[in-house]
């Protein structure tokens, strides 16, 4: 996770700073120069996200010990946790954008979207079996599909010939159409239930690219759940966690 977040600042950075020091220099022929005078306008956007989770598992879950009702899906005779982590996976994002001139370096952004992924929780567990311990590796995944309702306040930096830096900021309620909240554990398999409402804090860079006929932007967002998602159910795979919470990393391209 640290190296893919120091990726997306070195991204930042090559967007926003490269170009400057590029194109400041020479003097072009500006496209669309009314643009960003017009009271608000209207895009799409299409995006490759990453989802993630933060764990933080409650002090000493490493001594709990979990009898046979509590793991079904082992089949063992007592269980402990020993050390649960999650793998992030790469997803997409699309949406409408719809953009409203605030004052000359000020937009306020609702940008509806509907994003696919998924994330994995991988839990390391001591379990006996008659008297013998065996340390397994359980997997379990979970699939998304967010309904996104996003507002960004964008705060644009001088335009540059037709280039336009920005920087952006906000909130984000989110839905999880898939959410396994409601179904129900089996003896073959137990399901990780998450709450299907869940409120970001978001935080961006771009460029926008002004060419001959439309606005082309590149962007990084980076959003963190305020909201502990997880349902409690008593088992192996929820009693350890004392917060669960998401993350999203999202480089998106819009069109305006």
């Amino acid at each position: 996770m640290r190296s893919y977040t120091k990726s997306i600042l070195i991204i930042i950075a090559v967007v926003l700073i490269i170009p400057v020091g590029s194109f400041a220099q020479h003097r072009k022929v500006r496209n669309l120069p009314g643009y960003d005078e017009a009271p608000y306008h209207f895009g799409f956007i299409l995006g490759m996200n990453k989802m993630m989770f933060t764990v933080k598992t409650i002090p000493g879950f490493q001594q709990v010990y979990y009898d046979p009702l509590q793991t079904p899906d082992i089949f063992s005779d007592s269980s402990y946790l020993l050390g649960v982590e999650h793998t992030p996976a790469f997803g997409f994002t699309i949406g409408i954008v719809s953009n409203l001139r605030l004052a000359e370096n000020w937009d306020l952004r609702f940008v509806p979207s509907l994003s696919f992924g998924e994330r994995d929780l991988n839990y390391t567990i001591d379990a006996n079996f008659l008297g013998e311990n065996k340390l397994l590796t359980v997997n379990k995944k979970i699939q998304s599909t967010f309904v996104e309702f996003p507002f960004n306040v964008k705060f644009k930096g001088r335009r540059l010939n037709n280039l336009r830096p920005y920087w952006l900021g906000g909130i984000r309620y989110s839905l999880d159409l898939v959410s396994d909240s409601k179904k129900k554990e089996s003896n073959s398999n137990i399901n990780i239930a998450l709450d299907k409402n869940d409120l970001y804090g978001e935080l961006g860079a771009g460029l926008d690219f002004y060419t001959t006929y439309f606005k082309f932007g590149v962007e990084v967002k980076m959003a963190y759940g305020l909201n502990d998602l997880l349902k409690r159910e008593g088992n192996i795979y929820t009693s350890g966690f004392e917060e669960l919470n998401s993350k999203i990393f999202l480089l998106s391209f819009t069109f305006e």
